[in-house]
């Protein structure tokens, strides 16, 4: 991994996950650290018997984390507690032009506690620092619904 100041990407690394797949969709991920170790299946959708989880699950576990993170912060910044706030994310696959196959990510922002218009420009600020947002952009589709 080298530095690099393009807009979007980091400027310095300060952290660095590792993990390795064994045996595809239908094995297992550890994490370098041991804190990750799980079965891999493919869901029953892509022909699969769906009993562990599967990169779509984590991709949407992670990019929810992160997204909520990132509102948090975005909240705190300006003032406010997000206690009660959540994020859940959806990722989708399915087959694209190139023969291959494609994501679709779409966000569900609950701010409970904020003002319509207030949560919208939290939201937005935080697809602006989410890490995930950053690296999906113009890559992916993301949708982001605020509840």
């Amino acid at each position: 991994m080298t530095d690099s100041t393009s807009a979007g990407r980091p400027k310095k690394i300060i952290y660095v996950a590792e993990a390795t797949a064994h045996g595809g969709r239908e094995g297992f991920v550890t994490s370098q650290d041991g804190q990750l170790d799980l079965k891999v299946a493919m869901p029953p959708a892509l022909g699969g018997d769906g009993r562990g989880t599967n990169p779509e699950q984590l991709f949407a576990a992670g990019y929810s984390s992160c997204f909520h993170n990132a509102l948090v912060l975005v909240g705190r910044r300006a003032g406010y507690d997000l206690t009660g706030s959540t994020v859940s994310a959806k990722v989708g696959i399915g087959p694209n032009d190139s023969k291959g196959y494609g994501l679709a990510v779409a966000l569900s922002v609950s701010l409970p506690l904020l003002d319509q218009e207030l949560a919208a420009g939290f939201v937005s600020a935080a697809h602006e620092v989410c890490p995930y947002s950053n690296a999906t952009r113009d890559n992916i589709d993301v949708s982001i619904v605020l509840s």
